[in-house]
Protein backbone atom coordinates (compact mmCIF):
# COMPACT_ATOMS: atom_id res chain seq x y z
CA UNK A 1 0.00 0.00 0.00
CA UNK A 2 2.96 2.01 0.56
CA UNK A 3 4.04 2.24 -3.37
CA UNK A 4 0.33 3.03 -4.06
CA UNK A 5 -0.34 6.45 -5.54
CA UNK A 6 -2.53 8.60 -3.09
CA UNK A 7 -5.53 10.26 -3.73
CA UNK A 8 -5.54 14.15 -2.86
CA UNK A 9 -7.65 14.08 0.02
CA UNK A 10 -10.13 16.71 0.91
CA UNK A 11 -14.13 16.63 1.64
CA UNK A 12 -16.27 14.76 0.12
CA UNK A 13 -18.05 16.73 -2.57
CA UNK A 14 -22.21 16.90 -1.99
CA UNK A 15 -23.42 16.97 -5.23
CA UNK A 16 -26.19 18.89 -6.60
CA UNK A 17 -27.29 15.64 -7.95
CA UNK A 18 -26.77 14.02 -4.66
CA UNK A 19 -28.61 16.75 -2.55
CA UNK A 20 -31.70 16.91 -4.70
CA UNK A 21 -32.32 13.10 -4.43
CA UNK A 22 -32.06 13.49 -0.37
CA UNK A 23 -34.60 16.62 -0.72
CA UNK A 24 -36.90 14.65 -3.41
CA UNK A 25 -36.99 11.27 -0.86
CA UNK A 26 -37.62 13.97 2.22
CA UNK A 27 -40.51 15.19 0.10
CA UNK A 28 -42.09 11.89 -1.12
CA UNK A 29 -41.60 11.03 3.19
CA UNK A 30 -43.36 13.71 3.82
CA UNK A 31 -46.18 13.92 1.77
CA UNK A 32 -46.29 9.69 2.48
CA UNK A 33 -46.80 10.23 5.97
CA UNK A 34 -48.99 13.21 6.29
CA UNK A 35 -51.50 11.01 4.04
CA UNK A 36 -50.88 7.88 5.96
CA UNK A 37 -52.12 10.24 9.11
CA UNK A 38 -55.62 11.10 7.64
CA UNK A 39 -55.84 7.87 6.26
CA UNK A 40 -54.90 5.41 8.97
CA UNK A 41 -53.05 7.39 11.74
CA UNK A 42 -52.02 3.94 13.94
CA UNK A 43 -50.04 2.26 10.77
CA UNK A 44 -48.41 5.73 9.86
CA UNK A 45 -46.87 5.84 13.41
CA UNK A 46 -46.00 2.59 13.48
CA UNK A 47 -44.46 2.69 9.99
CA UNK A 48 -42.49 6.22 11.93
CA UNK A 49 -40.92 4.12 14.51
CA UNK A 50 -39.93 1.53 12.09
CA UNK A 51 -37.94 3.92 9.81
CA UNK A 52 -36.86 6.32 13.26
CA UNK A 53 -35.58 3.34 14.74
CA UNK A 54 -33.75 2.15 11.73
CA UNK A 55 -31.56 5.06 10.73
CA UNK A 56 -31.60 5.36 14.50
CA UNK A 57 -29.83 2.48 14.86
CA UNK A 58 -26.75 3.59 12.27
CA UNK A 59 -26.34 7.29 13.87
CA UNK A 60 -25.82 5.57 17.63
CA UNK A 61 -23.93 2.66 16.07
CA UNK A 62 -21.08 5.15 14.08
CA UNK A 63 -20.36 6.63 17.41
CA UNK A 64 -20.50 3.38 19.26
CA UNK A 65 -17.47 2.01 16.19
CA UNK A 66 -15.55 5.41 16.79
CA UNK A 67 -15.74 4.77 20.67
CA UNK A 68 -14.33 1.03 20.34
CA UNK A 69 -11.91 2.39 17.92
CA UNK A 70 -10.71 4.90 20.37
CA UNK A 71 -10.99 2.67 23.38
CA UNK A 72 -9.01 -0.28 21.69
CA UNK A 73 -6.42 2.60 20.26
CA UNK A 74 -6.38 0.46 16.92
CA UNK A 75 -4.57 1.79 14.39
CA UNK A 76 -5.94 0.04 11.46
CA UNK A 77 -9.62 1.40 10.84
CA UNK A 78 -8.14 5.40 11.23
CA UNK A 79 -8.63 5.84 7.51
CA UNK A 80 -12.14 4.52 7.77
CA UNK A 81 -13.28 6.01 11.05
CA UNK A 82 -14.41 9.32 9.51
CA UNK A 83 -16.92 7.82 7.68
CA UNK A 84 -18.52 6.09 10.72
CA UNK A 85 -18.11 9.85 12.50
CA UNK A 86 -20.42 11.35 9.44
CA UNK A 87 -23.24 8.78 10.68
CA UNK A 88 -23.74 11.11 13.74
CA UNK A 89 -24.82 13.86 12.28
CA UNK A 90 -28.25 12.29 11.93
CA UNK A 91 -27.83 12.50 15.95
CA UNK A 92 -29.81 15.84 16.49
CA UNK A 93 -32.36 15.30 14.10
CA UNK A 94 -32.94 11.78 16.26
CA UNK A 95 -33.37 13.49 19.20
CA UNK A 96 -35.98 15.66 17.44
CA UNK A 97 -37.96 12.70 16.52
CA UNK A 98 -37.93 11.64 19.08
CA UNK A 99 -40.66 14.06 20.10
CA UNK A 100 -42.83 12.51 17.50
CA UNK A 101 -42.60 8.97 18.81
CA UNK A 102 -43.42 10.91 22.44
CA UNK A 103 -46.06 13.10 21.51
CA UNK A 104 -47.75 10.25 19.17
CA UNK A 105 -47.26 7.38 21.65
CA UNK A 106 -50.98 6.90 22.39
CA UNK A 107 -51.45 5.56 18.77
CA UNK A 108 -48.43 3.08 19.81
CA UNK A 109 -47.94 2.19 23.27
CA UNK A 110 -51.11 1.05 25.70
CA UNK A 111 -49.34 1.88 28.89
CA UNK A 112 -49.56 6.05 27.62
CA UNK A 113 -53.66 5.22 28.05
CA UNK A 114 -54.98 5.88 31.55
CA UNK A 115 -57.88 4.40 30.99
CA UNK A 116 -56.29 0.86 30.27
CA UNK A 117 -53.57 1.35 33.04
CA UNK A 118 -56.24 1.70 35.44
CA UNK A 119 -58.36 -1.86 34.34
CA UNK A 120 -55.39 -4.02 33.94
CA UNK A 121 -53.19 -4.83 37.38
CA UNK A 122 -49.94 -5.43 35.89
CA UNK A 123 -49.81 -2.13 33.43
CA UNK A 124 -50.85 -0.49 36.89
CA UNK A 125 -47.67 -2.27 38.62
CA UNK A 126 -45.28 -1.31 35.65
CA UNK A 127 -46.68 2.04 36.35
CA UNK A 128 -43.96 3.67 38.16
CA UNK A 129 -41.37 3.10 34.97
CA UNK A 130 -43.74 2.88 31.82
CA UNK A 131 -45.57 6.39 32.15
CA UNK A 132 -45.27 9.70 29.69
CA UNK A 133 -43.41 11.97 32.01
CA UNK A 134 -40.60 9.64 33.34
CA UNK A 135 -40.56 8.28 29.38
CA UNK A 136 -39.41 11.49 28.21
CA UNK A 137 -37.27 12.43 31.09
CA UNK A 138 -35.61 9.27 30.14
CA UNK A 139 -35.27 10.58 26.23
CA UNK A 140 -34.06 14.00 27.54
CA UNK A 141 -31.39 12.32 29.51
CA UNK A 142 -30.46 9.78 26.78
CA UNK A 143 -29.90 12.04 23.68
CA UNK A 144 -28.81 14.62 26.42
CA UNK A 145 -25.73 12.20 26.97
CA UNK A 146 -24.93 10.93 23.32
CA UNK A 147 -24.96 14.18 22.20
CA UNK A 148 -22.33 15.49 24.51
CA UNK A 149 -20.48 11.94 24.13
CA UNK A 150 -20.67 13.01 20.15
CA UNK A 151 -19.39 16.45 20.79
CA UNK A 152 -16.57 15.32 22.65
CA UNK A 153 -15.44 12.34 20.37
CA UNK A 154 -15.99 13.19 17.08
CA UNK A 155 -15.73 17.14 17.52
CA UNK A 156 -12.15 15.91 18.82
CA UNK A 157 -11.57 14.26 15.82
CA UNK A 158 -12.33 17.42 13.72
CA UNK A 159 -10.42 19.59 15.73
CA UNK A 160 -7.76 17.37 15.41
CA UNK A 161 -7.53 17.88 11.57
CA UNK A 162 -7.40 21.46 12.23
CA UNK A 163 -4.42 21.73 14.65
CA UNK A 164 -2.76 17.74 14.62
CA UNK A 165 -2.26 18.18 18.49
CA UNK A 166 -1.62 14.25 19.33
CA UNK A 167 -2.99 15.22 22.99
CA UNK A 168 -6.59 15.07 21.36
CA UNK A 169 -6.51 11.41 20.79
CA UNK A 170 -5.15 10.82 24.78
CA UNK A 171 -8.01 13.43 25.80
CA UNK A 172 -10.44 11.48 23.91
CA UNK A 173 -9.91 7.66 25.68
CA UNK A 174 -11.62 8.58 29.08
CA UNK A 175 -14.85 10.17 26.88
CA UNK A 176 -15.03 6.99 25.09
CA UNK A 177 -14.95 4.60 27.94
CA UNK A 178 -17.60 6.86 29.34
CA UNK A 179 -19.87 6.20 26.45
CA UNK A 180 -19.61 3.14 26.45
CA UNK A 181 -20.70 2.83 29.94
CA UNK A 182 -23.57 5.06 29.46
CA UNK A 183 -24.45 3.45 26.39
CA UNK A 184 -24.70 -0.10 27.75
CA UNK A 185 -27.40 1.47 29.66
CA UNK A 186 -29.00 3.89 28.00
CA UNK A 187 -29.43 1.96 24.72
CA UNK A 188 -30.88 -1.05 26.32
CA UNK A 189 -33.69 1.39 27.98
CA UNK A 190 -34.04 2.65 24.93
CA UNK A 191 -34.50 0.01 23.00
CA UNK A 192 -37.00 -1.19 26.28
CA UNK A 193 -38.59 2.57 25.83
CA UNK A 194 -39.18 2.40 22.00
CA UNK A 195 -39.71 -1.27 21.21
CA UNK A 196 -40.14 -3.67 24.02
CA UNK A 197 -43.15 -1.86 25.71
CA UNK A 198 -44.65 -1.92 22.29
CA UNK A 199 -46.26 -5.17 24.61
CA UNK A 200 -45.81 -4.39 27.81
CA UNK A 201 -47.11 -7.61 29.33
CA UNK A 202 -43.43 -8.92 27.74
CA UNK A 203 -40.57 -8.86 28.49
CA UNK A 204 -36.98 -9.80 27.69
CA UNK A 205 -33.69 -9.31 29.58
CA UNK A 206 -31.43 -9.67 26.25
CA UNK A 207 -33.47 -7.54 24.31
CA UNK A 208 -31.21 -4.98 24.35
CA UNK A 209 -28.78 -7.14 23.02
CA UNK A 210 -30.74 -8.50 20.50
CA UNK A 211 -30.86 -4.55 18.98
CA UNK A 212 -27.88 -4.02 19.31
CA UNK A 213 -26.91 -6.64 17.29
CA UNK A 214 -28.87 -5.56 14.56
CA UNK A 215 -27.27 -1.71 15.12
CA UNK A 216 -23.60 -3.23 14.47
CA UNK A 217 -24.52 -5.49 11.69
CA UNK A 218 -26.26 -2.59 9.46
CA UNK A 219 -23.79 0.24 10.47
CA UNK A 220 -20.90 -2.52 9.54
CA UNK A 221 -23.35 -2.67 5.91
CA UNK A 222 -24.05 1.09 5.43
CA UNK A 223 -20.21 1.61 6.02
CA UNK A 224 -19.01 -0.54 3.71
CA UNK A 225 -21.31 0.70 1.19
CA UNK A 226 -20.43 4.74 1.56
CA UNK A 227 -16.49 3.42 1.72
CA UNK A 228 -16.73 1.53 -1.53
CA UNK A 229 -18.66 4.46 -3.15
CA UNK A 230 -15.64 6.95 -2.80
CA UNK A 231 -13.60 4.40 -2.92
CA UNK A 232 -15.04 4.26 -7.19
CA UNK A 233 -14.96 7.26 -7.50
CA UNK A 234 -11.22 7.47 -6.52
CA UNK A 235 -10.96 8.93 -3.45
CA UNK A 236 -9.59 7.23 -1.30
CA UNK A 237 -6.64 5.56 -3.54
CA UNK A 238 -3.70 4.90 -1.28
CA UNK A 239 -5.67 5.64 2.37
CA UNK A 240 -7.86 2.52 1.82
CA UNK A 241 -8.12 -1.07 -0.05
CA UNK A 242 -8.93 -4.57 0.08
CA UNK A 243 -7.71 -5.08 3.71
CA UNK A 244 -9.83 -2.50 5.44
CA UNK A 245 -12.60 -3.47 3.60
CA UNK A 246 -11.96 -7.35 4.45
CA UNK A 247 -11.79 -6.28 8.21
CA UNK A 248 -15.11 -4.44 8.04
CA UNK A 249 -16.58 -7.76 6.16
CA UNK A 250 -14.93 -9.72 9.36
CA UNK A 251 -17.13 -7.49 11.19
CA UNK A 252 -19.76 -7.67 9.77
CA UNK A 253 -19.61 -11.46 9.45
CA UNK A 254 -19.10 -11.70 13.44
CA UNK A 255 -22.16 -9.75 13.92
CA UNK A 256 -24.52 -11.69 11.74
CA UNK A 257 -23.12 -14.60 13.84
CA UNK A 258 -23.71 -12.55 16.79
CA UNK A 259 -27.61 -11.62 15.96
CA UNK A 260 -28.41 -15.16 15.07
CA UNK A 261 -26.81 -16.11 18.59
CA UNK A 262 -29.13 -13.65 20.74
CA UNK A 263 -31.88 -14.42 18.50
CA UNK A 264 -31.93 -18.12 19.33
CA UNK A 265 -31.03 -17.71 22.95
CA UNK A 266 -34.18 -15.63 23.21
CA UNK A 267 -35.89 -18.11 21.37
CA UNK A 268 -34.69 -21.05 22.67
CA UNK A 269 -35.19 -20.02 26.33
CA UNK A 270 -38.53 -18.97 25.97
CA UNK A 271 -39.73 -22.13 23.87
CA UNK A 272 -38.46 -23.99 26.32
CA UNK A 273 -39.79 -22.10 29.93
CA UNK A 274 -43.10 -22.31 28.00
CA UNK A 275 -44.71 -19.78 29.99
CA UNK A 276 -48.19 -17.68 28.53
CA UNK A 277 -46.27 -13.75 29.89
CA UNK A 278 -43.21 -15.04 27.26
CA UNK A 279 -44.45 -16.97 24.42
CA UNK A 280 -46.83 -14.05 23.96
CA UNK A 281 -44.27 -12.37 22.04
CA UNK A 282 -43.55 -15.18 19.48
CA UNK A 283 -47.16 -17.19 19.00
CA UNK A 284 -48.63 -14.43 16.18
CA UNK A 285 -44.76 -14.64 14.83
CA UNK A 286 -44.57 -18.24 14.43
CA UNK A 287 -48.10 -18.67 13.45
CA UNK A 288 -50.19 -17.68 10.39
CA UNK A 289 -48.76 -14.85 8.04
CA UNK A 290 -46.07 -14.16 10.01
CA UNK A 291 -44.62 -17.53 10.03
CA UNK A 292 -43.38 -16.48 6.62
CA UNK A 293 -41.48 -13.67 7.83
CA UNK A 294 -39.60 -15.38 10.67
CA UNK A 295 -38.47 -17.49 8.03
CA UNK A 296 -37.13 -14.90 6.20
CA UNK A 297 -35.33 -13.37 9.04
CA UNK A 298 -33.56 -16.74 9.10
CA UNK A 299 -32.73 -17.66 6.12
CA UNK A 300 -31.53 -13.92 4.95
CA UNK A 301 -30.59 -12.29 7.93
CA UNK A 302 -28.09 -15.54 9.08
CA UNK A 303 -27.99 -18.44 6.67
CA UNK A 304 -27.30 -16.31 3.70
CA UNK A 305 -25.25 -13.89 4.91
CA UNK A 306 -22.97 -16.55 7.35
CA UNK A 307 -22.53 -18.94 4.09
CA UNK A 308 -21.71 -15.73 1.97
CA UNK A 309 -19.08 -13.86 4.22
CA UNK A 310 -17.51 -17.42 5.47
CA UNK A 311 -14.33 -17.37 3.34
CA UNK A 312 -11.60 -14.84 2.87
CA UNK A 313 -11.95 -14.68 -0.52
CA UNK A 314 -15.69 -12.97 -0.20
CA UNK A 315 -14.35 -10.50 2.54
CA UNK A 316 -12.01 -9.12 -0.12
CA UNK A 317 -14.45 -9.05 -3.56
CA UNK A 318 -15.98 -5.60 -2.60
CA UNK A 319 -18.35 -6.04 -5.38
CA UNK A 320 -19.68 -9.29 -3.28
CA UNK A 321 -19.02 -7.46 -0.05
CA UNK A 322 -21.33 -4.35 -1.21
CA UNK A 323 -24.19 -7.02 -2.11
CA UNK A 324 -24.10 -8.92 0.83
CA UNK A 325 -24.09 -5.54 2.92
CA UNK A 326 -27.17 -4.33 0.52
CA UNK A 327 -28.94 -7.90 1.84
CA UNK A 328 -28.13 -6.89 5.44
CA UNK A 329 -29.53 -3.34 4.97
CA UNK A 330 -33.04 -4.80 3.42
CA UNK A 331 -33.21 -7.52 6.74
CA UNK A 332 -32.38 -4.77 8.98
CA UNK A 333 -35.90 -3.25 7.65
CA UNK A 334 -38.02 -6.92 8.08
CA UNK A 335 -36.34 -7.23 11.30
CA UNK A 336 -37.59 -4.19 13.08
CA UNK A 337 -40.76 -4.53 11.28
CA UNK A 338 -41.01 -7.56 12.47
CA UNK A 339 -40.56 -6.31 16.29
CA UNK A 340 -43.17 -4.00 15.83
CA UNK A 341 -46.14 -5.13 13.12
CA UNK A 342 -47.26 -7.69 14.91
CA UNK A 343 -48.23 -5.34 17.55
CA UNK A 344 -50.75 -3.36 15.06
CA UNK A 345 -51.91 -6.89 13.22
CA UNK A 346 -51.13 -10.08 14.11
CA UNK A 347 -53.82 -11.59 11.65
CA UNK A 348 -52.25 -10.20 8.54
CA UNK A 349 -48.95 -8.72 7.27
CA UNK A 350 -49.35 -5.06 6.30
CA UNK A 351 -46.93 -3.72 3.92
CA UNK A 352 -47.06 -0.63 1.37
CA UNK A 353 -46.59 2.71 0.36
CA UNK A 354 -46.55 3.93 3.92
CA UNK A 355 -43.82 1.97 4.97
CA UNK A 356 -41.96 3.13 1.87
CA UNK A 357 -42.85 6.42 1.67
CA UNK A 358 -41.61 7.10 5.22
CA UNK A 359 -38.55 5.01 5.17
CA UNK A 360 -38.01 6.76 2.50
CA UNK A 361 -38.17 10.14 3.93
CA UNK A 362 -35.58 9.22 6.91
CA UNK A 363 -33.22 8.00 4.33
CA UNK A 364 -33.21 11.03 2.46
CA UNK A 365 -32.93 13.11 5.89
CA UNK A 366 -29.90 10.54 7.01
CA UNK A 367 -28.51 10.83 3.10
CA UNK A 368 -28.70 14.63 3.91
CA UNK A 369 -27.01 14.97 7.13
CA UNK A 370 -24.39 12.59 6.41
CA UNK A 371 -23.54 14.11 2.86
CA UNK A 372 -23.15 17.54 4.37
CA UNK A 373 -21.00 16.41 7.22
CA UNK A 374 -18.32 14.86 4.89
CA UNK A 375 -18.77 17.91 2.61
CA UNK A 376 -17.48 19.60 5.75
CA UNK A 377 -14.50 17.91 6.80
CA UNK A 378 -11.85 15.84 5.08
CA UNK A 379 -13.19 12.24 4.81
CA UNK A 380 -9.71 10.52 6.89
CA UNK A 381 -8.45 12.12 9.87
CA UNK A 382 -4.76 12.91 8.35
CA UNK A 383 -3.39 14.30 11.41
CA UNK A 384 -4.28 11.42 13.68
CA UNK A 385 -1.19 9.98 15.48
CA UNK A 386 -2.00 6.62 14.20
CA UNK A 387 -2.48 7.05 10.84
CA UNK A 388 0.74 5.26 9.81
CA UNK A 389 -0.65 2.12 11.06
CA UNK A 390 -3.96 2.37 8.72
CA UNK A 391 -1.42 3.36 5.56
CA UNK A 392 0.54 0.07 6.17
CA UNK A 393 -2.63 -2.30 6.77
CA UNK A 394 -2.26 -5.67 5.44
CA UNK A 395 -4.42 -8.99 6.40
CA UNK A 396 -2.50 -12.20 6.55
CA UNK A 397 -5.11 -14.60 8.15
Amino acid sequence: MADTQRSTLGPLPFTPKAKTISFALMFIGAVGFAISLMTNAERAWHAYLVAYFYFFLLGIGGLFFAAIQHVSKAGWSVNVRRFCESFTAFLPVAALGAIGVALAGHHLYEWMDKAEVAKDPLLAHKAGYLNTPFFIIRLVVFFGGWLLFTKKMVGGSIMQDKNGDPAITVKTLPWAIGFLLFFAISFSLFSVDLLMSLMPHWFSTIFGIYTFAGLFQSTMATMILLILYCMRRGLLNGYVDENHMHDLGKFMFAFTVFWAYIAYSQYMLIWYANLPEETMFYLPRVTGPWTWVSVALLLFKFVVPFLALLSRRAKRNLNFLATIAILILIMQYVDLYWLVYPNLSSEKVIFGLPEITTWCGFAGVFMFTVGRFLSKYSIVPLKDPRIHESLHHHVVY
